[in-house]
């Protein structure tokens, strides 16, 4: 099975210049990830894993993107150790004018 959490969206600190560390901004954060489904009592709970990641983010305070993905991906397969592939991508729609700038990857613990 694969569970897409799409656009999952909310302000939190996070980035290196000062005004960053002072105030909240949008983030947008897309996750994919696949497992194993065997029956009804061993599922992976998409809206827990919805709250953990807006959790880790709102109190991590990551001062980069990559330190945040990396922190997402230890908490989500930590929680979850079914998953056997994950994705994950956390974009700053208003950081720049022009475009929507993001940091993703990819992780196989099969």
């Amino acid at each position: 099975m694969h569970i897409h959490i799409e656009n999952l969206t909310f302000k939190v600190i996070i980035g290196l210049l000062d005004s960053e560390r002072t105030t909240p901004q949008k983030v947008m954060v897309d996750m994919n990830a696949f497992y194993t489904y065997n029956d009804s009592e061993h599922f992976i709970d998409y809206a827990n894993i919805t709250y953990l990641i807006e959790k880790n983010l709102l109190t991590s305070r990551y001062k980069l993107l990559e330190e945040a993905l990396l922190g997402v991906m230890t908490l989500i397969c930590s929680t979850y150790p079914a998953i056997k592939t994950l994705f994950l991508k956390i974009s700053k729609p208003d950081i720049l004018p022009n475009c929507n700038v993001a940091v993703s990857h990819s992780w196989d613990f099969s």
